[in-house]
């Protein structure tokens, strides 16, 4: 039987989602757990990867077992096993021709930064200190340059071997919040699919053009012209959360 599982973890400790040679994997402890729960190595697929350092609020995945364990019991059982920065919210069976990466809608990433004249420890683990003057205003405005359908090829990490580097953003939201010392921002990117880096620098850029240091014109040309000479720069993974994957149908109600 199919079955579907929601996870979050923190990826600070990990070298992304999937099973590498010489790092730690979200994966990899995933599967693990699932071979002391089903006696047998299960493969466990997930909507997508995740970065190094990339955390998850609710990645999707899937697998096939044997277990007379009831299907929303599923996530307890995976929960006595895994480390503590791991956590599977829900479990549920699945159609049978369900797929975790290729039945995927669209996905939500967000970035996270506080803007502040001092670094507080306690933002530091999901979110990126910002010192420098942000124009808030600006950050929205720039956002509609990145919707639609572009070829996003100055946005991927060079040299990468991936077949077509087109993709569809829906949405970039921006919401700040403020507490009188700082003023948090989350940026919300909704589309098809992403490559690799293609958030992380989309924050990036939108950054640099709120900061001054990039103009408008360059950001329009990074898309246009898949120039990376306009791009801003890679933030770090430690702000970035995969915040949810859409299917078109509820998979745990």
């Amino acid at each position: 039987m199919r079955y579907a599982i929601k996870i979050a973890y923190d990826g600070t400790n990990y070298g992304g989602w999937q099973i590498q040679k010489n790092n730690n994997s979200v994966q990899e402890e995933i599967e693990r757990v699932a071979k002391t729960i089903f006696g047998k190595r299960v493969a466990v697929i997930a909507s997508g990867r995740t970065d190094s350092g990339v955390h998850a609020a609710a990645q999707i995945c899937h697998f096939d077992a044997d277990t007379s364990i009831p299907p929303d019991k599923i996530a307890d059982a995976f929960n006595a096993y895994l480390p503590t920065d791991i956590s599977v919210l829900q479990s549920a069976c699945a159609p049978e021709n369900f797929d975790a990466t290729r039945s995927a809608k669209r996905k939500t990433y967000c970035y996270k930064m506080y803007l502040s004249p001092r670094r507080n420890p306690l933002k530091d683990r999901y979110s990126e200190w910002i010192k420098i003057p942000v124009n808030i205003a600006k950050l929205k405005h720039i956002t509609g340059c990145f919707e639609g359908i572009h070829d996003f090829k100055a946005y991927c990490k060079s040299n990468s071997s991936i077949k077509t580097t087109v993709r569809e953003i829906y949405s970039v939201d921006v919401k700040t919040t403020e507490d009188g010392i700082s003023t948090d921002v989350e940026i919300y990117v909704c589309g098809n699919g992403f490559l690799y880096n293609m958030v992380r620098t989309i924050a990036g850029t939108m950054l640099g053009f709120a900061a001054g240091s990039i103009s408008e014109e360059e950001v329009k040309n990074s898309i246009e012209n898949c120039d990376r000479g306009c791009v801003g720069k890679t933030m770090p993974a430690h702000g970035l959360t995969l915040e949810s994957v859409d299917y078109g149908v509820d998979l745990f109600g």
